[in-house]
């Protein structure tokens, strides 16, 4: 045989057994790429499906190329064997003294090819020579490779492989919008394969989505998962997976061993990498989510690791896929998978270590809450309130050591403390505060000034959700300790809350003087929030009293606070409750424009407590305005976010009253079922949809609405809703939806349309739910069909 020659075969991709399940955009991007670029290099974490992926696309590319060959080097160990495998995979037998490099150049140089190289990352450099070589040899070559990190040389294309999507945490879950996620679908396939008549439930839909999210959306781990379902419950699974590694244990047989278990494709990955490498990856385990570079270097410094070589240290295991890194409004921080998580915890030195880690990162967040605690009432208001919600599982995580561990409590409930007014008040993490200060008061019982500050705190939050009396039972253990103490913080403290309590039961004559002198005590001892919440809420009071000449003067003084510190939370609180007195004295056009003005500060602040009261007051408004439907609607938004955030607006007892003439008010304008259809389209508004109503970015849709008297009757089911749609009926979406609904109808995924819109994927993801829950559709070809047929009868 001649040297060089090639058997007559066009290439050995090996039939797909199994269905190829998403990936759609992932396929068009290595189609475009490889139509720019002669190297497209696929890197990913360990069983993110780069091989599947490589294979899926050069089976769609096989009519454009003379040959297409798949080259595995996962077993090979040589790297002087790199252009002997690939040349054997060839079928190139070479029987002069030629090196087998060269008879691959001379093969290719005269063929329209395409190279699969799968699994590189062993192998980098020997696959980097061999890549740039035949490249350079053979004009008509293109190669894919699959790889942890790139092969760094010039020309190629670096494309991450993510893992596939699952739902977010605390996400709303529906059958139909399970459909949306490909790690969903994945696993559904899969486990129907093996226990024949899986099916997501209402009962399993839930447990399903979880599994999927404890799995990271890494197909591998889905598929393994799958297997285990021939013998146990979605829900099983999930309590099981604890110990994923011993449990995710059988693969196909037909795989290459380091495929066949979980663990056993990890450590592959743990083996390859340097001394530092190894340490860091162990000690990043200690973070229970995204993490920043100052956090790395406070934590996993020492011991082999300067801090000077973190950052190199962090760029490498980037390369490697090992980390994802991940930007938060031009924030950069990093994140690893909780499988390589779990996996970097076991290879820790043991339980002294990860506990001297744990101490370090409890300290590292432990002075990012004073500092934000002593910055948070100024110009930074905005930057602490975005880095605290990024921290939200590094802070818990930092609080929960404290509660394990001994003699750690009285600094858990100064950290505790010091995230009140920050975090939990600030964000309406009502729930979420009262947790950790119950926690930590009864874990230090110490009777000390810390405790009684803590006790006004979760007073506070308690009271805040309405229930009166434990609040005033925590109110009354703090006063009582203040009375002992003599501590001027703590007195100025118990007369604030004490106020509050009273305000809040409607009992203004024994509330104002407590508010008073709560406003002359935070002054003397400093506390700007104490006393600007003291003079809010006495202007509110005076005012409800008849003062209002007084509370005005109040309402300006506080404003003139805020404004001195350039803080921003609690201006946006004045403008609310100062909304609310103009209203009561009639004056409806300021009222309005100073409760829109509150939405706009909060709705940068995300204070969804201090949003629901502003649409609130701006429904008060409308409805006296005679614009019912809007009254309604923002009535019912606001009831929605209350009980998000395990509230109500209406806490306080003149709220309430305001709150129910105005829904008596409604009904009678409007009737029942008028009242009611308004009320449902409320209930379905995005929180940024009610804020956009409010604020009138809407208001095209008003004058068809505010003359609203007949209801309209409910449209008979359709079986094919968008096979006719009739040109006189108004579109059920709002214009954000009917912008979305536009660009599905284009052929875009949720990242296109995020990107286009410039807003996030998750916010695109619920549009999508909202416009298939008006439309009654169960896909996005549907409602493509929808926006078709309305563009047919002349409807955008």
């Amino acid at each position: 045989m001649v040297a060089g020659a090639v058997t007559r075969q066009v290439g050995n991709l090996p039939a797909d057994l199994t269905s190829f399940v998403g990936r759609r955009r992932e396929l068009a991007e290595i189609r475009r790429l490889l139509s720019a670029s002669r190297l497209v290099t696929l890197t990913g974490v360990g069983g993110v499906g780069k091989t599947r992926l490589a294979l899926r696309a050069a089976a769609e590319q096989r009519r454009a190329f003379d040959s297409v060959w798949l080259v595995d080097l996962s077993t090979v160990t040589d790297p002087a064997l790199v252009a002997e495998t690939v040349a054997a995979t060839m079928g190139i037998r070479d029987e002069s003294a030629d090196c087998p490099m060269d008879a691959l150049e001379r093969v290719l140089s005269s063929q329209r090819t395409l190279l699969v190289l799968d699994n590189c990352e062993h192998l980098r450099d020997a696959c980097a020579v061999l890549a740039d070589r035949l490249l350079r040899a053979a004009p008509e070559l293109r190669i894919v490779a699959t790889s942890r990190q790139s092969l760094g040389i010039t020309g190629e294309h670096r494309m991450k492989i993510s893992p596939l999507a699952v739902p977010e945490p605390d996400r709303p879950l529906s059958r139909r919008s399970l459909e949306l996620y490909d790690g969903i679908s994945l696993l559904t396939e899969r486990a129907a394969a093996v226990q024949p008549g899986f099916a997501v439930t209402e009962d399993n839909q839930a447990a399903v989505a979880e599994l999927c999210r404890q799995l990271d959306g890494i197909p591998l781990a889905i598929e393994l998962a799958a297997v285990r379902l021939r013998a146990l419950s979605v829900n099983a699974l999930v309590e099981r997976l604890r110990d994923r590694y011993r449990l995710l244990t059988r693969g196909s047989s037909t795989a290459v061993p380091r495929q066949q278990t979980l663990h056993a494709l990890v450590d592959w990955s743990f083996q390859l990498l340097p001394a530092a490498e190894r340490t860091l990856w162990s000690r990043l385990s200690i973070f229970p989510s995204h993490f920043d570079l100052d956090a790395v270097e406070a934590v996993c410094t020492g011991g082999g690791i300067e801090r000077d070589d973190v950052l190199d240290l962090l760029d490498a295991l980037l390369d490697k896929s090992l980390l994802l890194r991940e930007e938060y409004g031009g924030t950069v921080r990093y994140r690893m998978l909780d499988t390589l998580r779990e996996f970097g915890r076991m290879r820790l030195g043991g339980p002294a270590e990860r506990r001297a880690l744990q101490r370090r990162h409890r300290d590292h967040y432990f002075l990012l809450a004073r500092q934000a605690a002593a910055e948070f009432f100024g110009p930074d208001q905005s930057s602490w309130l975005k880095r605290l919600n990024l921290e939200q599982a590094n802070l818990r995580a930092a609080m929960d050591f404290c509660l394990q561990e001994p003699c750690e409590a009285e600094t858990g409930l100064r950290m505790a403390l010091c995230l009140t007014d920050p975090c939990w008040l600030a964000n309406a993490y009502y729930n979420e505060g009262r947790h950790w200060l119950d926690r930590m008061l009864w874990a230090a019982p110490e009777p000390t000034a810390l405790r009684a500050l803590a006790l006004c705190a979760d007073a506070e939050l308690v009271l805040i959700q309405g229930d009166t009396d434990k609040g005033r039972r925590l109110l009354a253990e703090s006063q009582a300790l203040a009375e002992r103490l003599g501590d001027p913080e703590v007195l100025a403290q118990t007369s604030l809350m004490a106020g509050l309590t009273e305000h809040y039961a409607g009992d203004y004559a024994k509330a104002n003087p407590l508010l008073e002198r709560a406003v002359t005590e935070e002054e003397a001892v400093g506390n700007l929030s104490g006393l600007l919440t003291a003079l809010i809420t006495l202007a509110a009071g005076v005012g409800h009293l008849g003062e209002r000449a007084r509370a005005t003067e109040l309402f300006e003084r506080a404003l003139a606070l805020t404004e001195a510190h350039g803080e921003r939370s609690g201006r946006a609180w004045v403008y609310t409750i100062f909304a609310v007195h103009l209203w009561q004295g009639g004056e409806n056009a300021r009222a309005l424009a100073m409760a829109r003005e509150a939405l706009l500060l909060t709705r940068d602040l995300g204070d969804r407590l201090n949003i629901a009261m502003s649409l609130e007051v701006i429904a008060w408004v409308q409805a006296g305005e005679g614009r019912h439907p809007c009254a309604a609607r923002l009535l019912a938004a606001a009831e929605e976010i209350g009980r998000s955030v395990g509230m109500s607006p209406r806490r306080d007892k003149r709220f309430a009253e305001f709150h129910e003439l105005c829904l008596t008010g409604l009904r009678t304008s409007m009737g029942d079922r008028a009242l009611s259809r308004e009320t449902r389209s409320g209930n379905r508004l995005t929180m940024h949809e009610a804020i956009e109503e409010a604020l009138g970015d809407r208001a095209e849709r008003e004058p068809a609405l505010a003359d609203e008297t007949v209801a309209e009757a409910e449209p008979a089911p359709q079986e094919h809703p968008a096979a006719a749609v009739p040109a006189a009926e108004p579109s059920p979406l709002t214009r954000r939806e009917q912008e979305i609904a536009e660009l599905i109808a284009q052929g875009r995924s949720n990242k296109e349309i995020a990107s286009s819109l410039v807003i996030s994927q998750r916010t695109v993801e619920g549009h999508v739910e909202h416009i298939l829950d008006k439309l009654g559709f169960a896909s996005r070809a549907q409602i493509a069909a929808w926006m078709a047929a309305r563009g047919a009868a002349g409807r955008s």
